[in-house]
């Protein structure tokens, strides 16, 4: 019997394929073994305030991480130099750090996290056949260096002094405390409202060759001018450079003479109130410009004081049965009345809280808080004036305790009528749904009234003017006070805010002046 050897074939195409491929994968699986064994380690993917500059409006930082992990770990190691106070909160392998208070302005920062572990490192489990743990071993976190920095501390003024004089003047004390003139010699500077960048300056300006006499111009335009300073804020593109000084006209005054104007937070509205040279009584509405819009009227709010909410879309305007909060948009209802107050001096950053002025029939004067969480409480009521009020962005988030700084004045015991300025810290601490006060007197100002005051995004310092009026001034472009007196020289100070006492004794601050003359200073945001 003759038996037959039947050969096998392996060579056929299908074969050929799968051994290549299991060869591949062998290989690949080989190299990841040996040169990729790094990249199961932890990192951090992304810090959203890498190489940003910062503002009081950046409230954290996210830091987002390769994978899960230990947040102790990552919390305990986290360093950030100078130290920054704020609260963690996690989201998966997100770490968001919240500031406590507004970032201080002028500095550099870097953030550091090493040490730190991921969610597996010595964790311990326990099976179901053995009381024995089962230790997973995971690894340390690649160490990490970041750096930002804040905002650089600026403000604008308006100059005083020779070719100075009626100018919008810049000075960055971060870089270079050296004034830069941002608008040209022809120029009258009226008002100004930096936009939330900083990047230009809305302002209100006349040709000095329009003004009248007795120092008045009913010419006054807007304009927008670049300060040349330019931001890399988280979360938007890495802004085009622009020159400083470039001026663009926003509204003229052909037809209807520009008085009061205010910007909303976002810089995309501007309310101006304007009135109608050919019918002053019975066309002097506010006109709303919304950025990318024509100029329209603002219907049944004539005239009277107002501000821009910060929510952008409403804004607080003075009537004659009181003050009213009126919405931008035309199709809109206003939204309340308030008819016990008669004027309105801040509005809260963040929109939690406003301060208004109510007139009393004994000829004195208080200072009301109002809450967005409906607190309505009586601060202070003097016999004198109240100026000013700014809310510290340092204690809004404080659940407790609220800070405001006020210019007030004090009417003296004389012969004649004279009032005493001063500029005073009031803690309102929140005690059963109410605000109670408490005055803190910082500085006692010279006898001028027509003190501005400005303080800072990072609530760290006030700036405020010192004017001089002047007996006899001939020149009828020369800069003057609200009351219409010719300003002859005017002093800028730096009151820095700390040390201010806890209990109602005086501060022992010590204000530094400025060596440059200029008088309305404004804080850049």
């Amino acid at each position: 019997m003759t038996s037959q050897i039947k050969k096998i074939k392996f060579g056929e195409p299908l074969d050929r394929i799968a051994i290549i491929m299991m060869l591949l994968l062998s290989v690949l699986i080989a190299l990841l073994l040996v040169f990729g064994g790094d990249s199961k380690a932890a990192k951090v993917r992304d810090f959203s305030w890498q190489e940003k500059q910062i503002g009081a409006e950046d409230t954290g930082f996210i830091l987002t991480f390769n994978r899960p992990m230990n947040h102790a770990s990552v919390e305990k190691n986290l360093r950030i130099d100078p130290p920054l106070p704020g609260k963690f909160s996690w989201a998966g392998r997100r770490m968001a750090y919240t500031l406590i208070e507004p970032i201080p302005y002028g500095t550099t920062y870097s953030i550091q996290l090493q040490g730190a572990t991921d969610k597996f490192h010595e964790e311990t489990t326990q099976t179901a056949s053995s009381e024995t743990p089962i230790k997973k071993q995971g690894g340390l976190i690649q160490p990490f260096t970041g750096f930002f920095r804040s905002r650089d501390r600026a403000f604008a003024y308006i100059g005083i002094k020779g070719e100075e004089q009626g100018r919008l003047m810049l000075v960055n004390l971060t870089t270079e405390p050296k004034p830069i003139a941002l608008t040209p010699k022809d120029l009258v500077v009226m008002d100004f409202k930096p936009y939330p960048k900083g990047n230009k300056i809305l302002f209100s300006a006349t040709d000095r060759s329009n003004f009248s006499n007795f120092g008045t111009s009913l010419e006054q335009e807007l304009y927008t001018v670049t300060t040349g300073i330019h931001p890399r804020s988280p979360g938007e593109e890495i802004p085009k450079p622009e020159p400083v000084g470039r001026i663009d006209k926003i509204l003229d005054s052909k037809e209807y003479q520009n008085l009061k104007f205010d910007l909303s937070a976002d810089g995309k509205i501007i309310v101006v109130q304007r009135v109608n040279r050919r019918n002053p009584t019975g066309d002097n509405n506010p006109w709303i410009l919304v950025e990318g819009e024509k100029p329209r009227r603002l219907e049944n709010q004539q005239g009277g004081d107002f501000l821009i909410r910060p929510d952008n879309k409403s804004m607080v305007i003075s009537q004659k049965q009181g003050l009213a909060i009126v919405p931008l948009k035309a199709e809109a209802d206003p939204v309340e009345f308030l008819p016990k107050f008669a004027q309105v001096l801040s509005l809260a950053p963040d929109n939690s809280a406003a301060a208004y002025v109510k007139y009393n029939t004994d000829y004195t004067r208080s200072l009301f808080v109002l809450t967005n969480q409906g607190e309505e409480q009586e601060i202070v009521r003097i016999p004198g004036s109240i100026l000013s009020v700014q809310f510290d962005p340092r204690t809004l988030k404080n659940q407790r305790v609220m800070r405001i700084y006020c210019l007030l004045t004090e009417r003296l015991k004389t012969e004649e009528y004279k009032e005493q300025p001063f500029i005073a810290a009031i803690d309102l601490i929140k005690e059963k749904g109410n605000l109670i006060g408490t005055i803190k007197p910082l500085l006692i100002l010279p006898n001028q009234i027509d003190t501005q005051m400005s303080l800072s995004p990072d609530g760290l310092v006030l700036i405020f003017d010192q004017s001089v009026t002047a007996t006899n001034s001939t020149k009828a472009d020369t800069p003057r006070t609200k009351g219409g007196e010719a300003i002859a020289t005017s002093r800028l100070w730096l009151l820095p805010l700390i040390d201010i006492p806890a209990d109602g004794s005086q501060a022992k601050l010590q204000p530094e002046e400025l060596p440059f003359a200029g008088f309305h200073p404004r804080w850049l945001p």
